[in-house]
């Protein structure tokens, strides 16, 4: 896999403003086919994002009938022992409420989230990746060079199994959408190997910054979920 051009990667910031600003009609006005049944999804932040990056999401969410939320961690800095604590709080969700939970990452959230998947399906309704490089996590990226730096190259003994079998999907409906245009990550690792009737791929185009605004990522989770 190529890294992204530096022109995708230098042009993410203002490609992802415009996205956002031709995107807010439809957050505001959108309704899908059919109305939202109230169950809640559990949205992830990307690498170094905060809650404020998924907040458009979560509103249009509960906008169309759901209760989204917050992961609760504040700002995602990838540690890998954060997905322990993550199973930990979809089962005290699932208690509290007897309902299955749609699970939505981005980027390095949706690493999480289909590990979570894979660890709790009992738990899950459906999965979303939004340009998550899970069959390419240690590929040359234009963000790798920061994860490194916060985290440092050598990942805990306990977690070699997850990072080997990454790419093996959850057994559960899993929508995973990337762009060609992404400018962070590869796009081709942002895909299932395989697609069946429970994984399929999804094409957008736009950057990786705005795909939590995309006007048409909302539009294929708000008619899918």
């Amino acid at each position: 896999m190529k890294r992204p051009s530096l022109f995708l990667y230098f042009t993410e910031l203002i490609r992802s403003i415009w996205e956002w600003i031709i995107s807010i009609p439809f957050l505001k006005r959108y309704q899908p086919k059919k109305p939202g049944d109230g169950h809640i999804v559990f949205v992830i932040p990307g690498f170094l994002a905060s809650p404020t990056s998924t907040r458009p999401l979560r509103k249009f969410l509960n906008r169309i009938g759901y209760q989204a939320v917050d992961w609760g961690l504040g700002r995602n800095y990838g540690r890998l022992s954060q997905v322990e604590l993550l199973s930990r709080k979809l089962n005290e969700i699932y208690k509290r409420n007897h309902q299955k939970i749609t699970l939505i990452g981005w980027s390095l959230g949706g690493i999480y989230a289909r590990e979570l998947a894979k660890k709790n399906p009992h738990l899950i309704r459906q999965l979303f990746t939004l340009g998550s490089p899970f069959n390419g996590v240690d590929e040359k990226n234009n963000a790798s060079w920061l994860y490194d730096l916060i985290n440092g190259k050598n990942i805990e003994i306990e977690y070699l199994d997850m990072i080997e079998n990454l790419s093996t999907p959850a057994p559960i409906p899993t929508t995973a959408i990337y762009s060609k245009k992404d400018g962070i990550v590869p796009w081709q690792g942002c895909m299932e190997k395989i697609e069946d009737e429970l994984h399929q791929n999804v094409e957008v185009r736009g950057s990786h910054f705005g795909l939590g605004v995309n006007k048409h990522v909302l539009k294929i989770i708000a008619d899918k979920i």
